[in-house]
């Protein structure tokens, strides 16, 4: 699930499978295939419309009609990052935060422009400066512990999207991420319960249905992770992580055929997709 960019208001299985080593094949997925940044690099979805001239006119236009209040920098600010002109959001932000320096969610806000933008340590920086102001605010444990996961520190993540959970946060990013954690850590139960509640949360978030699926694979469940899969790829067929993980169980099923067929389609969408390449070459003999 992509990271969105906020204003200011904030069965039984037949267990049937080929000789594939389960744990090697899983742990590949989970890594490659099933966290949040490997379904798009970008943790902001750009979406043009929102950096149209006419949007960003308009915008200005509440601007310049009352240039003292750091919400209107803030909104247009998250207008130009989802249009994808960080550097016009940054100057935002920070105006916004020039005017108002406890304004946290503009410090979330360009934390995630930051991320955008390859530069983390930047990005903690803010998170943890819209903590100082509010501890409990779920976005910023979310956008940090995502920051965290990736750069491999998982006890830190953990703690963070723990914190979000604990507190009540509706956003269904805290349980799928803390559900990948429980993934890596190989306790698939906990990290099933968490990808259903963040199902629960974001029903037409194909993500979570993928990440269930890698858990369901793992305790040798392939009747419901191929269903979860299916479901993504419906949800959004354009994922190469959903055509990979529907191939695999294919592939254990002894079904080359729809394997080669689905791990192809997952190259076509993402040439680079390690996952499906190795898939292929599997199901292929080569």
């Amino acid at each position: 699930m992509a990271d969105t960019m906020l204003n200011t208001r904030p069965l039984r299985s037949s267990k049937k499978m080929i000789a594939l080593p389960v744990m090697a094949v899983v742990s590949v997925l989970a890594l490659a295939g099933c966290n949040t940044n490997s379904t798009s690099d970008a943790v902001i979805r750009i979406d043009k419309a929102q950096g149209s001239q006419e949007n960003i006119a308009s915008l200005t236009s509440v601007i310049n009609a009352n240039p003292r209040d750091p919400e209107g920098y803030n909104v247009r600010g998250s207008a130009y990052g989802r249009g994808g002109d960080f550097r016009a959001a940054l100057n935002d932000f920070n105006t916004a935060l020039q005017i108002n320096p406890k304004f946290y969610q503009a410090y979330a806000n360009r934390a995630l422009v930051y991320r955008n933008m390859g530069q983390q340590q930047q990005a903690i920086q803010d998170y943890n400066s819209a903590l100082q102001i509010n501890p409990n605010y779920d976005v910023a444990l979310i956008g940090r512990g995502n920051v965290y996961r990736t750069a491999g520190q998982d006890d830190a993540a953990f703690n963070d999207f723990n914190k979000a959970i604990q507190n009540g946060t509706t956003d269904g990013r805290a349980y799928h991420n803390r559900g990948l954690i429980f993934q890596k850590r190989n306790q698939q139960d906990k990290a099933i319960e968490d990808f259903s509640r963040a199902i629960s949360l974001s029903p037409n978030s194909p993500e979570p249905y993928n990440g269930r699926g890698i858990s369901y694979i793992a305790t040798n469940d392939d009747d419901n992770a191929f269903a979860d899969f299916n479901h993504a790829i419906e949800l959004n067929g354009n994922l190469a992580e959903s055509w990979a993980n529907q191939a695999l169980v294919y592939e254990r099923k002894g079904d080359k055929q729809k394997a080669a067929r689905s791990y192809r389609q997952a190259i076509n969408l993402d040439p680079k997709y390690q996952p499906a390449k190795d898939g292929l070459a599997r199901v292929s003999g080569a």
